[in-house]
C-alpha cells in the first residue's frame, strides 16, 4: 500500500517548514534551541542531511570535533552533517532545505508499492521505509516547533501533521502512568491536551499493567491539563519537567500528577 496520507502530512511539514525558513534573518537562524548545542539553522540542518540520505544521496565526509551533547552513534551522524553546515548562512541552509524536500517528494509522489515495503531499522526498532515515513513526519514536525519556540513565531500547532505526532507520543502514556510514575492498581488517571490538537486520556491500571480506556471513572486518582505545546515540550524532554510545572493543572493526587510531569520525556 502507498501511504498516501502520510506523505501528504510530509509535504505539509516540508512546506511549513520552508515558509518559517522564509521568514527569518540570520541572526534567528544562529538562535539557541532547546535542542542542546543547536542553533534554529542545526535543526534544519539535520533535516537536510536525513531527507538527502532518505533519497539515495552521500551523507557528508565531514567529522564534527567531539561534543557533549553527543550520546551516541546515530547523534554523531546527526552532528557530522549539522557541523558541515555550520559555515553556510540561514538562507545557504534554507536553499538546500528547499531543494531536496521538493526532490524528495518527488521520490515519494512517483514510488510504487515495492519502494514503500522495504524493510528498513527506524528509530524504533526494524520496519519498512513506510513506517519510517510515518516517524519523520514526527521528526519534522517537532523539529520546526524546536525552531518556532527559539524564534518567538507561534504556528502549525494543529492540523494532520500535528494530530499525527501527539498522537503517536501518546501511545507511551501507559509506560508513564504505569511503570514511571507507579499508579497504584486500579486506579486511572486522565491527561487532557488543550489548544491545537485536543486529546481527552483515561489511562487505568489494571493487574498491574496500564492501558488507555475509554471508560471514565468518576474520581480518576490524578488528572493533568496543559496545552498541546507543553505536552510536546515535556513529551520530547525538550525541558526540565520542574520549569514547566506551571503550565500543567493538576487535580487529585498532586505527588502523583508531579511524578507523571517528571516522567514523559518518551524520546529515545
Amino acid at each position: 500500500m502507498i501511504p498516501t496520507d502520510t506523505i501528504d502530512k510530509l509535504a505539509t511539514c516540508f512546506a511549513s517548514l520552508s515558509e518559517l525558513g522564509a521568514q527569518l534573518t540570520e541572526s534567528d537562524w544562529k538562535t539557541p534551541t532547546d535542542c542542546p548545542g543547536w542553533t534554529v539553522q542545526d535543526n534544519l540542518s539535520h533535516l537536510v542531511g536525513i531527507e538527502r540520505v532518505l533519497n539515495g544521496l552521500p551523507g557528508t565526509s565531514h567529522r564534527a570535533p567531539a561534543s557533549g551533547h553527543v550520546k551516541n552513534p546515530i547523534g554523531e551522524a546527526n552532528e557530522n552533517e549539522i557541523d558541515s553546515r555550520r559555515g553556510l548562512s540561514g538562507a545557504q541552509v534554507l536553499a538546500e532545505w528547499n531543494e531536496i524536500a521538493s526532490a524528495r517528494l518527488s521520490t515519494l509522489r512517483n514510488a510504487d508499492e515495492a519502494y514503500f515495503a522495504v524493510e528498513a531499522m527506524t528509530p524504533t526498532g526494524p520496519g519498512t521505509v513506510a513506517d519510517f515515513l510515518h516517524i519523520r513526519v514526527l521528526d519534522c514536525w517537532v523539529h520546526e516547533q524546536d525552531m518556532r519556540r527559539a524564534v518567538g513565531k507561534p504556528g502549525h500547532l494543529s492540523g494532520p501533521a500535528a494530530e499525527h505526532t501527539i498522537d503517536r507520543l501518546i501511545r507511551t502514556i501507559p509506560i508513564v502512568v504505569g511503570k514511571r510514575a507507579g499508579t497504584p492498581d486500579g486506579a486511572s488517571v486522565v491527561i487532557d491536551i488543550t489548544g491545537g490538537v485536543q486529546r481527552h486520556i483515561v489511562c487505568t491500571v489494571t493487574g498491574g499493567r496500564a492501558a488507555v480506556t475509554d471508560v471514565e471513572p468518576e474520581a480518576p486518582v490524578a488528572r493533568l491539563t496543559m496545552d498541546v505545546e507543553t505536552f510536546l515540550i515535556l513529551a520530547t524532554g525538550r525541558r526540565a519537567p520542574e520549569t514547566m510545572l506551571a503550565s500543567v493543572e493538576l487535580a487529585g493526587d498532586i505527588t502523583l500528577g508531579n511524578k507523571i510531569v517528571a516522567s514523559l520525556n518518551m524520546m529515545i
